[in-house]
């Protein structure tokens, strides 16, 4: 079931509830609001919580941490570093999929679409839930990641054994809102061409991930697509 007035999972509605009728979250609704009307926003209205709807708070096992969202045509839908099949995977996806390879002989698949992973558990978060169209970062600081900032101490305050995957600066930053005495932390250079090679290319967050998760008594990721 879906509540219909912000269109997210219940069992997510139930946890951030009061974050929707907060006043930096209205403002970001009327900002939204204006943006649709004079640009291409994505991604679509119905995609912007794809995330949760796909991963409920109580399925949540592992925790992976995007920025923004693609800001090309039909590539985001709600899941960070995922694009629809039929997309090009983003040279991004594309070198996770090498350290895939490299960590556990990962397939790589003909597409990009990540949707599999979030049935299992993995939350595919962006801080930013929104872009406009070919313009990186352009809705970041309008309140979005004030609201998944929230999100992510919830996760940390209400459930054990998560694992957090941090990569690049940015992601980096939010291991502050993680209680480390109950999670696992694991960070690393971000998988773009620029900085892959300065650390994130064989960091095995894969098979650690799922190493922590079999210790805690949790079914692992089947990480193939």
């Amino acid at each position: 079931m879906k509540i219909t007035n912000v269109n997210i999972e219940e069992s997510w509605y139930a946890q951030i509830k009061e974050e929707f009728n907060k006043e930096y979250f209205l403002n970001l609704k009327k900002f939204l609001i204006e943006e649709k009307n004079k640009f291409t926003v994505y991604p679509k209205g119905s995609q912007i919580f794809n995330a949760f709807n796909l991963t409920p708070f109580k399925d949540v096992k592992l925790v992976i941490l995007g920025q923004d969202p693609y800001h090309g045509p039909g590539q985001a839908h709600g899941l960070c570093f995922s694009v629809p099949k039929g997309v090009k995977p983003p040279p991004s996806l594309v070198n996770i999929f090498k350290e895939l390879k490299q960590d556990i002989n990962f397939n790589i698949p003909d597409h990009g679409n990540l949707e599999a992973w979030a049935k299992q558990g993995v939350f595919l978060l962006n801080a930013t839930l929104t872009v406009r169209a070919n313009n990186a970062g352009s809705h970041q600081n309008k309140g979005w990641e004030i609201f998944t900032d929230k999100v992510i101490q919830t996760l940390s305050q209400e459930k054990n054994n998560l694992v957090f995957i941090l990569w690049g600066r940015y992601a980096g930053a939010k291991e502050n809102l993680i209680d480390q005495n109950k999670h696992l932390i694991l960070k690393a250079a971000h998988p773009s061409p620029l900085s892959a090679y300065n650390g994130f290319f064989g960091c095995k967050h894969f098979s650690q991930a799922n190493k922590y998760l079999k210790k805690h008594k949790i079914e692992p990721i089947n990480w193939n697509l």
